[in-house]
This record gives structure tokens, sequence and C-alpha cells, in this order.
């Protein structure tokens, strides 16, 4: 009896691991409204261009109004960068969503999130992103769209300062663009173990630092990923770790600044 089982069990297995790994992505399907739209840069010189830059405008509920626009900056203005931790859960920090902003001289800010591009309907799932179900894409957007999006979802929101020379800046920003235009071209799944945003987040960070961080818990659990930036001084502040997440909780901030104009301004100005 237990030869007979085996066959069809593993005629299945073998069947399943090959469709499984014959499965390719692809970057022509119905996503999500939100991430309907590629990005892509076109570089000259010290200015580049941006296309499909996201500026969404979310109110109350489901209410939200699209817009993608292009967008041309001068990296000779770069002028700060922002590690931005959405922790999931304010009892458990382990799951949590992260990106980074850039700032310029001119007051403006630009978001990139690396993000499970997800089919109209579909739900992330940390098992899901084990199994190829998401392609991978980088969101750039205007930094109002992406941090007002998380802060109205509820969110703990923290944007934290870090210290960086502007060359490594321009680096850093140069090397996430790069990786942008690359997945415009051929598209990749997202993984949740090794493809993911906080992934994605080293390898770009381990290009400009001095002392590469290594992938461990603190990165699978990104939640924690602010205590590593903490322990490296990557964070500009000298305020201890719990006294830094809530210096730089801007959800109160975010929330009055709905209607206001100098959105960067506003969550980044303490009472």
């Amino acid at each position: 009896m237990r030869r007979t089982a085996a066959g069809p069990v593993g005629v299945l297995l073998l069947t399943a691991t090959i469709g499984w790994t014959a499965m390719e992505p692809s970057n022509a399907r119905v996503w999500q409204t939100e991430q309907q739209l590629m990005p892509r840069a076109a570089f000259d010189g010290d200015l580049v261009t941006v296309h499909n830059v996201r500026n969404f405008r979310w109110g109350p509920g489901t209410h939200v109004r699209p817009s993608w626009e292009s967008r041309t900056y001068d990296m000779t203005g770069l002028s700060s960068v922002w590690y931005v931790l959405t922790p999931f859960s304010r009892d458990r920090r382990g799951p949590a969503h992260a990106f980074v902003s850039f700032g310029f001289d001119d007051g403006s800010h630009v978001a990139i999130s690396v993000e499970a591009r997800r089919e109209a309907g579909e739900k992330y799932s940390i098992l899901r992103g084990v199994l190829k179900r998401f392609e991978i894409m980088y969101v750039i957007g205007d930094e109002r769209d992406l941090i007002q999006l998380r802060v109205l979802n509820g969110d703990d929101v923290h944007v934290y300062p870090m210290r960086a020379s502007q060359a490594g800046m321009r680096s850093l920003f140069v090397d996430m663009l790069t990786r942008a235009n690359d997945l415009y071209e051929q598209p990749e799944f997202y993984g949740t173990m090794r493809n993911n945003s906080t992934t994605n987040l080293l390898r770009h960070v381990n290009t400009v630092t001095d002392r590469p961080i290594r992938y461990g818990w603190r990165i699978l659990l990104p939640g924690h990923s602010d205590e590593i930036a903490h322990d490296r001084g990557l964070i500009d502040t000298t305020l201890p770790l719990d006294s830094a997440r809530t210096r730089f909780l801007i959800n109160d901030r975010a929330l009055r600044a709905t209607r206001g104009e100098d959105y960067s301004r506003i969550i980044r100005t303490v009472d």
C-alpha cells in the first residue's frame, strides 16, 4: 500500500515542482490601481527625468485621486535622505514596510518604495510572496502620496534623517533608479525571504557604506531595522532609540498637514 500511494504522490510533487520552476514573471497583468505603471528614469548628466512618478491624493475610506507625472531632478541639489519605517503592529515590531525619501535644496522630496506588485483584487501575504504570486516593482512617488497612504491606513510612520554625504546620497539615488529601470525592462518575482523591500534596500545601502550590513533576523523582520541603523550611527540623532522612535513618529503632524501645501516641512517640524 505504501508503494502504491508513493507513486501518485511523487508524480504530484514532481508536477508541482516543474510547474513552479516554469513560472515566468511578467509586467503585463491587470494591476492594482496604485501599481499600474512602472517607473523609468532617463539620465542626462546631473539631471534625471523620472517617468510615471506617482502622485495620488488619498482621502478617507476608498477615496483616491490618481495622478502619474514625469518629473526632472537635479542631482546636484540632493540635500538629504530619509529612512521611512512603518511597522504593521504596535504590539509586535517585526513585520513592517520600509522605504527611502530623498530631499532636494528646493524643498521637494521624492520617495522610492520597493513593493510586491499585486494584481487587481490581490492581497499581500507572506506565503503568497514565497510562492511566486507577486512581481516586484519600485514605486517612485511624491513623498506625500507614499507616506499619507500609510498614515490614513492607521500605521505608525517613522521618518528618520540619515547621515550621508552628498556623494553617497547621489550614488544611492542613482543605484535605486537604475534598479527600477532594470525591472522595467526585465520583470522579477517578489520573494518574501530574499527579494523584498528591505533586502533590496540593504543591497543599495551596502553599495555606499564602509561597513556592509549583513542579512539577518532584523532584516527579515524589518520592524527592527531601525535598531541596526541606530547601532551603526546611520540615523542622524544623538537620542537613544526609544526616544528617536517617538521623535520621528510623524502621524499626528501628517494628519494636520493633509490640506497643507508644505507637507514635507510640516511632518518634520516638531511642535
